[in-house]
C-alpha cells in the first residue's frame, strides 16, 4: 500500500507569465505538510494541479492512490478542501449548508460539527451574509472538518484572521491529526501558523520547490553566526555556510548545515565567534529564497 497521501512527480504547468517547473512533493499520510512560499510563487497552482483541477502538462499526480486528473471523482470523496476566499450562500444559514453537505457526505459527524460549532463560536441559524471575515472562514472549516475526510488541503486558511480566531482555528487542525490516518497540506506565507502545526516544510518560490525537510531539521541545522575579525584574519570558507555578510570586521554567517566545529575553524583562522543564534523558520525562508534567486541569476 502506498504511503503517501500526495506524490507529485516532475510536475510542470506554463502559463503566459508564470511556470511551475518540475515539482516533486510528498505529504505522507498522517502527517501535516507546511507548504510555505510569497504570493505568486505556485502554491495555489500546486493545489489546482493535485486537486483535479487544472491539468498538469508534464508529470504524474496521485492524490491518496489516485491518479489525477483521470480519477478525480473517486479521490475527492476523501479530500476536504478550504481557502480564505471560499463562497458560501449568503442569504442562507449555517445550518442550511451543514444539511446540504451532510446529504452528500456520508461520513459526515453531526456530534463533531456541533463540537465545532461551540468551539468556533457559531451559531447555526445565523444567515452567512451576517458573519464577519474570520466567522466566514470558522464556517467553512467546520463544514469541511466534520466531513472527516482523510485528506485536508488548505489554501492560506488564516489569512485576515484576528489573533484569537487564527489560535482557535490552529488548535483544531492540531486537533484533527490526534486520528494518525488523516493527512493535511497547509498552504500559507505566515511562517508562524506553518511551523506551530506542521510536521514537514516545503519552501516554493517563482514556480520551483527550492528545499524540503522536517520542521524539526531545519530548527536543527540552521544557525547564524556574528563574527569577528581579528587584524589581517581573513574568512575563510567552511562547508555548511551559505551566506555572509560583512561590514569591516565584523561579520554575519548564515549557515545550514551548523556543526560545533565550525566554531574552531573559525577561532584557528584568527575569527572570534562572539554568538551563535537560532533562526525562525521565517528567517530560515528568507535566507532560502534569497540563495535559490541568486543561484537563478548567476
Amino acid at each position: 500500500m502506498n504511503d503517501l497521501a500526495i506524490e507529485l512527480k516532475g510536475v510542470s504547468k506554463r502559463y503566459p507569465y508564470f511556470a511551475l517547473d518540475n515539482i516533486h512533493l510528498e505529504v505522507p499520510r498522517g502527517q501535516i505538510m507546511g507548504l510555505i512560499g510569497p504570493n505568486g510563487a505556485g502554491k495555489s497552482t500546486t493545489i489546482r494541479i493535485l486537486l483535479g483541477l487544472v491539468r498538469q502538462e508534464r508529470g504524474e499526480v496521485r492524490v491518496l492512490g489516485h491518479r489525477m486528473p483521470s480519477e478525480q471523482v473517486a479521490a475527492k470523496w476523501d479530500i476536504g478542501f478550504a481557502s480564505d476566499d471560499m463562497g458560501l450562500y449568503e442569504g442562507m444559514t449555517l445550518a442550511w449548508h451543514m444539511n446540504f453537505v451532510r446529504s452528500i457526505y456520508p461520513n459526515w459527524d453531526a456530534p463533531y460539527a456541533q463540537l465545532l460549532l461551540k468551539r468556533f463560536g457559531l451559531r447555526a441559524e445565523q444567515k452567512i451574509k451576517g458573519l464577519s471575515h474570520g466567522q466566514r472562514v470558522k464556517s467553512t472549516l467546520l463544514l469541511v472538518l466534520a466531513r472527516r475526510p482523510r485528506l485536508l488541503v488548505l489554501d492560506e486558511p488564516t489569512t485576515g484572521l484576528d489573533p484569537v480566531a487564527r489560535h482557535e482555528v490552529l488548535r483544531e487542525l492540531t486537533a484533527v491529526m490526534t486520528d494518525e490516518g488523516r493527512s493535511v497540506l497547509f498552504s500559507s506565507h505566515n511562517t508562524q501558523d506553518v511551523e506551530q502545526i506542521s510536521d514537514r516544510i516545503t519552501f516554493i518560490d517563482r514556480g520551483r520547490i527550492i528545499d524540503s525537510l522536517d520542521k524539526e531539521a531545519y530548527l536543527d541545522r540552521w544557525r547564524r553566526l556574528r563574527l569577528e575579525l581579528l587584524p589581517g584574519a581573513v574568512l575563510p570558507f567552511l562547508p555548511g555556510i551559505i551566506g555572509i555578510r560583512q561590514e569591516g570586521r565584523l561579520a554575519v554567517a548564515t549557515a545550514n548545515a551548523f556543526a560545533a566545529d565550525m566554531a574552531n575553524a573559525y577561532e584557528s583562522a584568527g575569527v572570534r565567534v562572539k554568538s551563535v543564534e537560532a533562526m525562525t523558520l521565517e528567517e530560515i525562508f528568507v535566507a532560502n529564497v534569497e540563495r535559490s534567486r541568486e543561484e537563478v541569476e548567476v
